[in-house]
């Protein structure tokens, strides 16, 4: 029995499971919560929705990184309620499992502020209209360090100060102040346009850079985007027994070239499905070119237990039990708008004018068409079997093809997909366009070069600049008459970080007043008629680069790369395929395209034999 406890004891001394110190527990549970200074702002700004307040006020400092303060006229929290929200999963919400599926408030995690409070030193104050005294509490680092009564208005006010203050490691991830106030600002929008009845304030380090007062929905988005947008709207409405849709999609002249305003909202909680958006971009093949993507802001309204939103810790992806049935309704939503507006193309297709005839009589008799037919021409017959016209053509077409034999092409160094390849000088290219959208070239006898296009000439042009900015000799083209482009704040806090690349870039614009800026220089290739659409598509394309930071100058000139390069549906002549492919071999690295995309690829006769079997 003796040596039973002895071994039991060693085993004790052993053991290396251990329950976890509640400030270590609440720092983990943060990390789902809490991954910057944006992640406070949704969390604060749905508690003050969820708190019944019509009035929000949002005032940063340093970008979220210094302060967060959060304004509310709500309902507040008693003396008692104060205290235990800043306890692990204290929720308001929900009394038991079943509830988790019957959710329509936003802040029922239960986990924002213990999480916050983990990671920051954190001070609320907040009264009920029935108390005549409020309450503070201030916590830093999961430790209550007051909890008394104090003077305060209706509602609710909470201060987080020095974001990641006891968590270096965590703070040293965090972005440039730009990028951190861009997503402060994305979080914002999408809580205001949920809520066009709640008037929302939002200051940045004293200046105010939104005050939305409480209007209609159509205002709400104007006033948070552009007034550009004002007369740019389609209504959607549509309603089932299974769910409605709701909202607005924007006409096609406002469609960009990479996604910009594309909101869903799921019981006014704005979340990401892909299956949806491209439910809403199918919607607009008839209408929209190749490359643009629409504006849209889309409001399902769907009986909860029909969704699962707890897949995803920030609740921002969610399930439907029919996925199906919920893509095909809201493909039709959209559809029916852009029909009902004429936007859509009708039935009656537009004629040209050449080919307009008069009906015909009634006692016309038709006549009987003529065709004529080559009757001595053979697809399958050698040349001398062709008639003599067709065989004419041939050679015509084949006296400007050299005979000569091929040189070396090219060198690879590892793997022939991706590595460098050169050009010999007397190399022949022989390229041909497949559906205006790629170059086929035949560069020997064996092997065959396709090559996409657009990523070909972005390439080209991004090594360009980057090799001219390096040596400082890129001039840009100076503009007889500057251009005033009006931006959204998110696009003009983009501008401001990645405003010194653009001017290395050749891209010179300046701070005109509020969000406006000045277009004074733009490189070479971008066409005057194309500034305004090319810079929205440089800024849009740098926000949704979530890994900007260091890399901005980059990501800035492969930005105006693509805004200046070849478009998919260009018809391109032999002589600028064949400059397009040249220059493409003397690029560093002619194989990879911006974001790591293929560029092009040879293709072998064994290859081209195994797919024809």
């Amino acid at each position: 029995m003796g040596t039973y406890f002895r071994r039991e004891r060693q085993n004790h001394l052993s053991d290396i499971i251990q329950i976890l110190p509640d400030a270590v527990a609440n720092q983990i549970a943060a990390g789902e919560v809490v991954q910057r200074p944006a992640s406070v702002v949704k969390e604060l700004l749905e508690n003050s929705v969820d708190a019944g307040a019509n009035s929000i006020q949002l005032i940063l400092k340093d970008s979220g990184k210094a302060l967060i303060q959060v304004i509310d006229n709500g309902k507040g929290m008693s003396y008692n309620d104060a205290r235990m929200s800043f306890e692990r999963h204290a929720t308001s919400k929900i009394r038991k499992s079943e509830d988790l599926f019957s959710l329509v408030t936003k802040g029922f995690r239960g986990e924002a502020l213990a999480s916050i409070a983990a990671v920051a030193q954190v001070e609320m104050k907040t009264r009920r209209a029935e108390d005549e005294i409020g309450t503070l509490v201030m916590v830093e680092g999961s430790k209550v360090r007051s909890h008394e009564i104090t003077t305060q208005a209706v509602g609710s006010q909470i201060l987080v100060k020095n974001l990641f203050y006891n968590v270096p490691a965590r703070r040293q991830f965090l972005k440039s102040d730009a990028i951190e106030l861009k997503h402060s600002i994305d979080e914002f929008q999408r809580v205001a346009l949920t809520h066009p009845d709640i008037e929302f304030i939002f200051y940045h380090d004293g200046a105010e850079l939104f005050h939305l007062p409480i209007a209609p929905l159509r205002q709400r988005i104007v006033h948070v985007f552009s007034s550009r947008y004002s007369d740019k709207l389609v209504p959607v409405d549509e309603h089932t027994d299974v769910l409605g849709v709701s909202g607005f999609i924007g006409k096609p002249e406002i469609a960009k070239k990479t996604r910009g305003e594309q909101f869903f909202f799921i019981n006014r909680r704005f979340i990401r499905n892909a299956y949806l958006q491209h439910a809403v971009i199918s919607a607009f093949d008839d209408v929209l070119h190749t490359g643009l993507f629409p504006l849209f802001l889309l409001y399902i309204e769907i009986d909860p237990s029909e969704i699962d939103i707890n897949i995803h810790p920030t609740k921002t992806e969610i399930k439907f039990k029919d996925d199906r049935l919920v893509y095909a309704i809201v493909h039709a939503a959209v559809k029916r708008a852009l029909g009902r507006f004429s936007i859509a193309p009708s039935m009656d297709f537009d004629q040209e004018n050449g080919i307009q005839m008069p009906p015909p009589s009634a006692r016309a008799v038709p006549a009987e068409p003529r065709v004529n037919v080559d009757l001595s021409f053979n697809p399958f017959g050698k040349p001398y079997e062709r008639s003599a016209e067709i065989q004419q053509w041939f050679q015509k077409r084949d006296s400007h093809i050299p005979n000569n034999d091929w040189k070396e092409l090219y060198t690879i160094a590892d793997h022939p997909r991706v590595e460098t390849l050169k050009l010999s000088t007397e190399t022949e290219i022989r390229p041909f366009q497949v559906m205006r959208r790629f170059i086929l070239s035949e560069m020997d006898n064996n092997v065959l070069w396709l090559i996409d296009q657009q990523r070909a000439h972005e390439r080209i042009l991004f090594e360009e600049m980057i090799t001219h900015t390096s040596s400082e000799d890129l001039h840009g083209q100076t503009l007889l008459f500057p251009v005033l482009i009006e931006l959204t704040k998110a696009e003009f806090s983009i501008f401001n970080e990645i405003k010194s690349a653009l001017d290395e870039a050749g891209f010179v614009a300046d701070h005109f007043g509020g969000t406006t800026i000045q277009v004074t220089t733009v490189p070479s290739m971008i066409h005057s008629s194309d500034i305004q659409s090319s810079v929205q598509t440089i800024l849009q394309s740098v926000k949704e680069d979530r890994a900007v930071g260091s890399g901005v100058r980059e990501k800035a000139i492969w930005s105006i790369a693509q805004s200046g390069s070849i478009k998919y549906g260009q018809l391109l002549t032999v002589p600028e395929m064949v400059d397009l492919v040249k220059r493409l071999m003397n690029c560093k690295e002619p194989a990879i395209g911006r974001n790591k995309k293929v560029v092009m690829r040879t293709i072998t006769t064994d290859e081209l034999n195994l797919i024809l079997g």
